[in-house]
């Protein structure tokens, strides 16, 4: 999506956003004041941000193999580090939603699909040291740099795969019972998005939390989040508009908000 087409898109979630007071059902209620919009400061962040900030300030080169949408600002094969975090991490306030949905639900396991350099699988991981977070890179050097910063704050309950999401997902759900806590942040095109996404719900539950990366960033995303709202087995979801939450909770009413953030 050109930059004018987006940030239309910004301007018509603005004007259609709503607060607290837009909010009826009870547990959206307490989920927006309590963990969305909560600005509690956590020990954690800090050493995540100042690995953000170290990445911020690598001009280290590497090699670059994209399996998926690839980059919307560089699509050269070799990149700095910085270029990597600058384009491709989410901002602060995003991680730390990640950080407070996961403290919040306390999901036994998370899957993410889509590493990058680490970040957000730090602020998953974090959350609930008992929470076996499995993170999914399909760039080996862009792994090797994950695994750097993983180590440098000891997180221990990581599993970091190198593999392509196509081949490593069928063989992880074969193995897996059912899934947590997933959050989809790889191969930015409605194709995969939606693939992915029909692969996990078969090992969805009423208590499942789905967490959707980039819903504007393209036409094909945004195509993608539409269709993923539709779902029979979907109940209630939330735009943020950088991120779409998804839930599968039956005693939940079946809406869909778009809130501020």
């Amino acid at each position: 999506m050109n930059k004018l087409n987006y940030l239309q898109k910004y301007i018509s979630y603005k004007a259609k956003a709503t607060n607290a007071h837009g909010i009826h059902p009870p547990f959206l209620f307490e989920l927006y004041n309590n963990v969305i919009v909560d600005q509690t400061p956590f020990y954690a962040f800090s050493n995540i941000e100042s690995i953000r900030a170290k990445l911020l300030l690598s001009n280290l080169e590497i090699e670059i193999n994209d399996f998926g949408a690839g980059s919307s600002v560089n699509k050269s094969k070799k990149r700095a580090i910085n270029d990597i975090a600058k384009n491709t991490l989410k901002a602060p306030k995003y991680g730390q939603l990640l950080f407070r949905l996961v403290n919040r639900f306390k999901p036994t396991t998370v899957l993410e699909l889509g590493t990058s350099l680490g970040i957000s699988s730090m602020y998953l991981a974090t959350a609930n040291s008992k929470t076996k977070v499995t993170t999914v890179e399909g760039c080996p050097n862009v792994t090797k740099v994950a695994k750097v910063n993983f180590d440098k704050i000891g997180l221990k309950n990581i599993e970091l795969v190198n593999a392509q999401f196509d081949v490593f997902l069928p063989e992880y759900l074969k193995r897996t019972g059912e899934l947590d806590f997933v959050f989809f942040d790889g191969n930015h095109t409605k194709e995969a998005t939606l693939n992915y996404f029909n692969l996990c719900l078969p090992k969805a539950n009423k208590n499942t939390v789905f967490v959707f990366d980039d819903i504007y960033w393209s036409k094909g995303m945004n195509e993608a989040w539409d269709e993923i709202k539709k779902h029979p087995k979907i109940t209630l979801t939330v735009d943020l508009f950088a991120l779409g939450i998804v839930f599968f909770n039956t005693d939940l009413s079946k809406e869909d908000f778009v809130l501020r953030y």
